[in-house]
């Protein structure tokens, strides 16, 4: 499956109802994954609005004044604050363009599940939710912690095994740098 156009890394999703613990596995995933050698990249989608900055701070004082974009900057961090001029629902393409994709091996995305792209479905059983995969051809894997209860060929991972899940990572990222170097040869 080809990944959107702005970036030339592979991009993996994490597809799942709340609750299923998207964030939790991230947390363990994203050091295994550096530990691999892997530099990362992370798209989170939120529904709900949240502030970044503080008030009272110097730049969100400056935003809150009228600035449509501030670049905060120490000799460790910086971020880009953005207010939109309308609210609407952020597109996965363009957040992709805002990231140095150059600078990195994997980006991984939690959220967008509605969208086309590699992703595994995270399930757990005790939330009675339906599973995504049946109507979803994107999903190249599934992480349950009790098993799906259905047959498919999907590979499946056990969702409390995150070193497991960081393996099969890996070798997605490697299976797409061979593709990606047979597509540039041919």
């Amino acid at each position: 499956m080809k990944t959107p156009d702005p970036c030339p890394v592979p991009l993996l999703g994490f597809a799942a109802y709340s609750g299923t613990g998207k964030t939790t596995l991230l947390r363990e995933l994203i050091p295994l994954l550096r530990d691999a050698g892997l530099r990362l990249g992370v798209i989170k989608h939120a529904h709900h609005q949240v502030e970044v900055d503080q008030p009272g701070k110097d730049s969100y004082e400056l935003r809150k004044a009228g600035a449509g974009r501030v670049l905060l900057a120490t000799s460790r961090h910086w971020a880009l604050m953005v207010d939109e001029p309308k609210e609407c629902e952020p597109v996965l393409k363009e957040l992709l363009t805002r990231l140095d994709c150059s600078e990195l091996d994997l980006v991984l995305v939690e959220g967008f599940r509605h969208l086309a792209f590699p992703k595994i479905e995270l399930h757990r059983r005790t939330l009675r939710k339906p599973l995504l995969f049946p109507a979803d051809a994107s999903i190249i894997a599934i992480a349950s912690d009790n098993g799906i209860g259905e047959e498919t060929a999907l590979p499946q991972l056990d969702l409390n095994d995150a070193s497991a899940i960081a393996d099969f990572i890996c070798d997605y990222c490697a299976r797409f740098s061979s593709v990606e170097r047979d597509f540039k040869a041919g």
